[in-house]
């Protein structure tokens, strides 16, 4: 062969040799196939899941424009600094291609995160957004009192008080929302549950409660100053059960104390707080109003939010805090002028009602509670509420919202109505819906069916007064001035 031909036959024998190369490494590695193309595609789809949830684009045109001219689709700018299969690329699901977990551990883990709803029919009646805090949706006994319920169990457990599985009671005195969440999670933690209530409260609520699991004992009405009040009764128990306990092995008996534990605040200032601060952008609100039964959500929440807002530059504390009260209670008259009584009949214990004259439950008292005073001095303003606002409150929340709430979330809308008219057009007011209008049926939604309110529902041809005024402006129902002061 002559010289000149060597570098050709070199180059032949050179590509033989790679491509024999090729197929030897293709033969060798053709069993990751399936499992690279599976995890190529995976992270594929997700990043295309990706880009649809975070295209912001509402223009076509602008779309078109951005696409590529060859193949029309629209242009996307990737972040390619990730490994491919990393948690960043795949958000939605696991890298065997399964949904994610998102489970809950009891039924402690359906409390808190509840939604903050705006409510459009007094929004727009009022030309400021007003929001509310739908605690009903609490998950263990459907009221703001979940969170209390939880932090004082939690908190007994902590100290050695309770003891899951020696049989041990919890024993409250209330007028119904804290015995339920107690009554759900004492079963749920291994605990018992007595509950001691007034015997004016709604039958609902007491049924609710034997069928919890807890033992009820409702008592005649008395004055806190009396060892008959439902408070002080469920205390003695507490201490007569422990009393009786002969082993360290035996049960014992936990009073809960909702008015005076400080675990009933503080579980509003570290949940319920900071979900309001988050839910409105990092505090974008100007009030928050809320009534006052034990005082724990209106002095923990307060807690929270004041000292955020002032953390935020240039609010300098603008942030205002309002009592919802309704007629009857003392606390009206504690925050605008300092006492406590309208007169000396009022102070609690020369009246065998701890709620005066009113059909509201769950808020309103006449003494000072050791969670209210924690938050008195954050409290900027208060509103009294009558029961017929109330009433018409909770009916006009049906009629047009949808929403069906108890007396004391009625209470607490009335009073961001005349809040947020006291304020600038487009100002943001939160307030709280505590519970289902289910547990307030045979007292208060009886007392609406008794005003002829619901009698709407069956008169559309305009002859009914009352059907008419309830179709009617807002502000003239309840009774208040543009500016929120009453007119009646």
């Amino acid at each position: 062969m002559p010289l000149s031909d060597h570098p050709r036959a070199y180059g032949t024998a050179a590509l033989t040799v790679a491509f024999a190369a090729g197929i030897l490494v293709t033969l060798g590695f053709k069993d990751l196939y399936p499992e690279l193309e599976g995890r190529f595609q995976r992270i594929r789809q997700a990043r295309a899941r990706r880009r649809r949830r975070v295209s912001t684009s509402k223009d076509p045109a602008a779309e078109s424009r951005r696409g590529s001219l060859f193949f029309g689709g629209p242009v996307t700018l990737e972040d390619h600094e990730r490994g491919y299969g990393s948690d960043d690329d795949d958000d939605s699901s696991s890298s065997n291609g399964k949904e994610k977990e998102s489970i809950v551990d009891g039924i402690e883990g359906c409390i808190g995160s509840t939604p903050l709803v705006k409510i459009r029919s007094l929004s727009e009646a009022t030309g400021r957004e007003i929001l509310a805090k739908a605690e009903f949706l609490n998950g263990a006994g459907g009221s703001p009192k979940d969170r209390v319920a939880l932090n004082m169990i939690r908190s007994a457990e902590s100290l050695g008080l309770l003891t899951p599985g020696r049989g041990d009671t919890i024993y409250e005195g209330t007028v119904g929302s804290t015995g339920i969440s107690l009554a759900a999670l004492a079963r749920a933690r291994g605990y018992r549950a007595h509950i001691c209530m007034p015997d004016d409260q709604s039958a609902e609520k007491s049924a609710l409660l034997h069928h919890l699991g807890a033992t009820v004992e409702r008592v005649p009405v008395a004055p806190i100053t009396s060892p008959h009040h439902f408070v002080n009764l469920a205390r003695t128990r507490a201490a007569e059960h422990t009393a009786s306990a002969a082993t360290p092995t035996d049960s014992r008996g936990f009073f809960a104390d909702q008015f005076e534990s400080r675990a009933n605040a503080a579980a509003h200032e570290a949940t319920t707080g900071p979900e309001i601060w988050a839910q409105t952008g990092g505090g974008r609100l100007d009030a928050f109003v809320a009534g006052a039964g034990t005082g724990g959500t209106v002095a923990g929440v307060a807690r929270y939010l004041k000292l955020a807002d002032r953390k935020v530059a240039g609010r300098q504390g603008a942030l205002r805090i309002v009592l919802a009260d309704p007629q009857g209670s003392g606390l009206y008259n504690k925050v605008r002028h300092g006492v406590m009584y309208a007169g000396a009949t009022e102070r609690e214990g020369t009246r065998r009602r701890s709620q005066v004259d009113s059909i509201v439950e769950g808020i309103g008292i006449n003494r000072i509670t050791e969670n209210f005073e924690a938050g008195r001095a954050l409290i900027d303003d208060a509103v009294r509420v009558t029961d017929e606002q109330a009433c018409r409150m909770a009916r006009w929340l049906v009629e047009h919202d949808g929403i069906f709430v108890g007396s004391s979330s009625a209470v607490n809308c009335v009073a961001a109505v005349a809040t947020a008219l006291a304020l600038p057009p487009g100002s943001r007011v939160v307030t709280v819906l505590c519970d289902s209008g289910t547990r307030h049926l045979s007292k208060f939604w009886k007392r609406i069916g008794e005003m002829g309110l619901e009698d709407n529902d069956n008169d559309r041809d305009g002859n009914d007064p009352e059907a008419a005024e309830q179709s009617g402006d807002l502000l003239s129902i309840l009774g208040l001035s543009p500016t929120g002061t009453s007119t009646r």
